[in-house]
């Protein structure tokens, strides 16, 4: 049995090679004439960066723009960058913050589909094919104009019966194929024994050996700003927190039909109104699409399908620092990726019909199902725990239906370009990697139906903000130029590029020895103070703008978020002359959401006032037991001023502040002191796995070993918590 599905799946995925060989014998001319323009393009690329409140000026003053782009996503943004970039004259406006929307909640993949391309041989879909060999000439362009964003990453997949590794590698050689000259490196098998060196955490029993190929892993939230901030240096005019209130309408004399306009437009900030006119306005607003073509004609259907797909992030011990894992059956048959990301390990994602939201809510049971699949393929030495869950977050997927084909009920596997009765275009549905043919393609049709004066696309390898002048080495300029930490460093590389050094100098003094600049924000994440200042230069307006997408540290970690928050709000607080009020508002905002949309909310769950104790006699004596260590008088309760006492009868100080938030993470009926049945509840959630590394149960048990054998404890420092 094993041997014919063997033969069969070979037979299938031979016949797509055929496919293969016709894709790669079709030329594509035009790209490379694109490629011989950026010459002309790059000489119109400014150095100065336009504040915000210049944009909206410029916005607000334009008699007539060529383009109006609604929407600043990836596509979004890639539209405004091809636009601008045919020197025609271009505008966009996003209602939130760049990239707030999906584009930073994806799986940091830059890569073709090896399972689309699988569906593709299996159903011979030569469409699908071709949308598979697009996005792998995408990959390497993205990879080649934002080296500084971008990476090769490995990706194992763990052969577990015999038969599926002539399947599988006959399909990831395909992939290879289907790449050509593009290829990143090629393909190879492992054996067991090998698999298990390079992925330690791997399973090992009934492992036959492994797969590795490779794609490309990027920085979603930074380079969908480092495209929107190409525009804004080629001349586009951008804009966030700046929404569409209705579209604008004129009738055309020659064809006496309502034309699209421009749009009036709201400053979310302040409150105040403009139009923008323009010659063409694109809708590129992912997963509220409908909404923008419903302002156009209320009686357009609905043809955004929305999806959501849930990610985790777990420590970094996880996985190895530099291979991923995929796993291409799921329990439900989905596809789960497993891989190192910012020294963490991110996986996901699942594929739920969802409501369209601006703010979407990872929900337990998606990250229950993640921790479930990952447990499958890591070995039983390696406890998956729930306590582990770092940061969660979920991101809403626009599949469409494309409303120019006689069955709108079909979903469309790519992306469609659509132009309405009144001249919107409407751009949806695609993936990141594609997000610069989706915009040439898009601005190809503006440009026709239109009639605007531009050229053809100019955008494959423009290099994109930050890559000139960076390269691998970089960052030990910026170590030995000014003082930094290494890892500073090379963070401040990899996520600015040559604009690193700009940040540099804006690093106060620490005091220290060493590092003599850049102070932390928080100290397990190489984030400095500097950034926040530098976030606003690139339109941060919000202290959720810095910890999502300037930096990535609510995506990290949530209570690492939460702990430089007060921070964060101050130097922006500073920068922006904010009140008192505004500051409290930032806050609650920021934390607000951690709490919904990065994960906090289910954390919090897991310790409850009425979560269930499931821990034996012996267990309950020997917490007692500890928790009387501090609980001297039997209250029945401890407070700070009773764990600071037992602390410095062991010579460890622990400032208040610090103090009062270890004992806060426990105090579940918030009346300032831990209880003892708050404490057992601690204690049956860490043995369940639903917490981890808490800092009280932590310092609780060294601080006991510690009178009992007279040592000293371990540091106590936040060990890097859970959600």
């Amino acid at each position: 049995m094993a041997i014919r599905k063997a033969v069969k799946g070979t037979a299938v995925l031979a016949s797509g090679c055929l496919v293969a060989f016709y894709g790669l014998t079709q030329l594509t001319e035009y790209r490379k004439k694109q490629v011989m323009k950026l010459e002309d393009c790059m000489s119109a690329r400014s150095n100065t960066l336009p504040s915000r409140q210049a944009q909206l000026t410029a916005l607000r003053n334009n008699q007539e723009f060529d383009v109006l782009v609604v929407g600043g996503g990836a596509t979004g943004s890639g539209c405004a960058l091809d636009a601008v970039t045919r020197n025609l004259k271009t505008a966009l406006v996003e209602r939130d913050d760049f990239s707030s929307g999906t584009s930073s909640r994806s799986t940091k993949l830059i890569h073709g589909g090896v399972r689309y391309l699988q569906k593709a041989i299996v159903k011979l879909d030569y469409e699908q094919y071709m949308m598979v060999k697009e996005a792998l000439h995408e990959r390497s362009n993205l990879l080649n104009i934002a080296p500084h964003l971008t990476a090769l990453l490995p990706i194992m997949l763990p052969i577990y019966k015999w038969w599926q590794l002539p399947y599988y590698w006959a399909g990831i050689k395909i992939y290879d194929l289907v790449a050509g000259a593009q290829c990143l490196k090629s393909s190879y098998i492992l054996s067991k024994t090998k698999a298990l060196e390079l992925f330690p955490m791997l399973k090992r029993d009934k492992l036959v050996g492994a797969i590795v190929y490779y794609d490309g892993q990027h920085n979603d939230a930074r380079m969908n700003l480092a495209i929107a901030l190409t525009a804004a240096r080629y001349g586009a005019a951008i804009a966030n927190y700046t929404e569409v209130v209705h579209l604008l309408k004129r009738v055309d004399p020659q064809m006496g039909k309502e034309r699209v306009c421009g749009a009036r437009c709201r400053d979310v900030i302040t409150g105040q109104e403009f139009d923008v006119r323009a010659k063409c306005v694109i809708n590129a607003t992912g997963p509220f699409t409908d909404a923008l073509r419903k302002m156009d004609d209320k009686k357009n259907p609905n043809i955004c399908q929305p999806s959501a797909g849930v990610h985790i992030v777990i420590p970094g011990y996880y996985s190895p620092d530099n291979m991923g894992l995929l796993d291409p059956a799921t329990s439900d048959g989905r596809v789960i990726f497993f891989l190192p990301w910012e020294k963490m390990t991110i996986a996901g994602t699942t594929d739920t019909p969802t409501e369209i939201t601006p703010h979407p809510i990872p929900m337990e049971e998606d990250i229950n199902f993640i921790l479930t699949e990952v447990r499958n393929y890591l070995s039983p030495d390696v406890e998956v725990r729930r306590g582990d869950v770092l940061a969660a977050w979920s991101g809403i997927r626009p599949l469409v239906t494309n409303p120019n084909s006689k069955d709108t009920q079909s979903i469309c596997r790519n992306h469609i370009v659509h132009i309405s009765d009144s001249g919107l275009v409407t751009i949806a549905g695609g993936k990141w990697t594609t997000y610069r043919s989706m915009a040439e393609e898009t601005l190809d049709a503006a440009v026709k139906a239109h009639n605007l004066p531009a050229g053809p696309s100019k955008t494959v390898g423009l290099m994109l903000e930050g890559a000139k002048d960076w390269t691998p080495t970089m960052y030990i300029r910026l170590v030995q130029d000014y003082g930094l930490e290494v890892e500073v460093a090379q963070h401040l590389a990899s996520s600015y590029g040559g604009r690193a050094y700009e940040v540099a100098k804006m690093a106060h003094v620490t005091g220290k020895r060493w590092p003599i600049v850049g102070k932390r924000l928080v100290s397990e994440f190489p984030y400095i103070e500097s950034e926040v200042q530098y976030a606003i230069k690139e339109y941060a307006c919000t202290a959720i703008d810095v910890i999502a997408r300037r930096t990535r540290l609510g995506f990290l970690n949530v209570q690492a978020a939460e702990e430089a928050l007060p921070r964060i709000v101050d130097i922006m607080g500073k920068q922006l002359t904010w009140s008192e009020q505004r500051k409290r508002e930032e806050l609650a905002a920021a934390k607000q959401f951690l709490y919904y949309e990065m994960g906090y909310k289910a954390r919090s769950e897991q310790l409850t006032d009425t979560s269930e104790i499931t821990l034996t006699p012996a267990e309950v004596g020997r917490y007692m037991k500890r928790f009387h260590k501090f609980d001297k008088e039997n209250k029945g309760f401890i407070t700070t001023v009773d764990v600071q006492r037992v602390l410095e009868s062991i010579n460890v100080y622990i400032d208040a502040d610090t103090l009062h938030e270890i004992l806060n993470e426990v105090d579940l009926n918030k009346n300032g002191q831990v209880e003892f049945n708050e404490f057992l509840q601690l204690m049956s959630a860490v043995k369940k796995g639903q917490v981890s590394a808490n800092r009280l149960a932590i310092l609780m048990k060294t601080a006991e070993q510690s009178l009992d054998q007279t040592e000293k404890p371990v540091s106590v420092d936040r060990s890097g918590g859970g959600v």
